[in-house]
């Protein structure tokens, strides 16, 4: 499976009092990088099929920190697929500063599912159209 990249900015609104990007923003910008992975392989994280919404809402997600990220840095996040299950999928997030050192990484995993009525929803196993393109 190759890995996806991106590149994302440090935002002054990302930081706390102390210049440092807040922890909970490295979720966001792992569902950025989700979303942009999902995107160049086709996909997306959300659709409607046949009156239901279809979709991956996460089930897991974790982050370890390495080293701080500050405003303005540049980070390249790394998105590769660790593991494809039948209904499910994790990924991995490495994310690097400018100068290439370790940041974080996080992982997040997610399962096929869908919202038959606003109060219902079930598993699906990924079918082998989605699968080929998260294996791509």
């Amino acid at each position: 499976m190759t890995p996806f990249q991106m590149t994302r900015r440090v935002e002054f609104g990302d930081t706390d009092m102390a210049g440092i990007m807040h922890f909970s923003n490295f979720f966001r910008f792992m569902e950025a990088a989700e979303t942009a992975f999902l995107r160049d392989r086709g996909l997306t994280v959300s659709w409607r099929e046949g009156g239901s919404k279809v979709g991956f809402p996460r089930v897991s997600a974790a982050c370890d920190y390495q080293k701080p990220a500050v405003f303005e840095d540049v980070l390249t996040i790394t998105v590769a697929v660790e593991k494809l299950g039948r209904k499910s999928v994790s990924y991995r997030f490495d994310f690097a500063n400018q100068r290439g050192e370790p940041v974080a990484v996080g992982r997040v995993t997610a399962v096929l599912c869908r919202t038959p009525a606003p109060d219902q929803i079930e598993s699906l196993e990924i079918p082998p159209e989605i699968r080929a393109k998260l294996e791509a």
